[in-house]
């Protein structure tokens, strides 16, 4: 067992390595620039919409609150007429990226003690590269990739999106599992 005082560095370290490659992929490469679309007509929804005092949250649409009246004549021409979906709506305002940021290195710092907390627990100091690279790699795709999923299944993200994002949680789990077996206590 490798205490996890003992993988400061590669924690701190991966955490920033995984920062700074998404903001290369998000920003460099260009293979994300389809991910979002414009609504159409959107001048004209927007005023819509804040005619309607929409303020900050998650909104489904059709809405219902009670599972029987989803089984309603009423709400399934809802449904069918369409549009169906779900919205997240921010508060006002320009986007505020130094906090986007700062929440998305606390998450990947987050990430990585958890990595640290599993690997040190299932692989032993002076451990081979391979073995280090496997455990904390894998750790790092459960979180980065594989969570991607759900929002494919439950949020009607779209599946190249979502796969977008499983492929660049494997990237940040590569290089995690790198850092980690690099600086590995021997």
């Amino acid at each position: 067992m490798v205490a996890l005082s003992a993988l400061w560095l590669p924690i701190l370290l991966s955490a920033v390595i995984v920062f700074i490659a998404s903001s290369i992929m998000h920003t460099l490469l260009t293979y994300h620039r389809s991910d979002c679309h414009q609504l159409p007509e959107e001048d004209k929804l927007l005023g819509a919409l804040r005619a309607a005092g929409l303020q900050r949250g998650l909104y489904m649409f059709p809405y219902s609150r009670n599972p029987n009246e989803m089984k309603s004549p009423a709400m399934a021409e809802k449904y069918k007429q369409g549009p169906v979906g779900m919205m997240t709506v921010f508060p006002s305002g320009l986007p505020v990226m130094p906090k986007f940021l700062g929440m998305w290195f606390a998450f990947c710092l987050v990430i990585s003690i958890f990595v640290a907390y599993l690997t040190g627990h299932t692989v032993a100091p002076g451990a081979p590269y391979l073995g280090i690279f496997r455990a904390a790699g894998t750790a790092g795709f459960l979180a980065y990739g594989l969570g991607q999923l759900s929002n494919g299944i439950w949020k009607g993200q779209p599946w190249g999106m979502t796969l977008k994002e499983v492929f660049d949680g494997l990237i940040y789990a590569l290089l995690t599992g790198a850092t980690f077996a690099y600086l590995w206590p021997r």
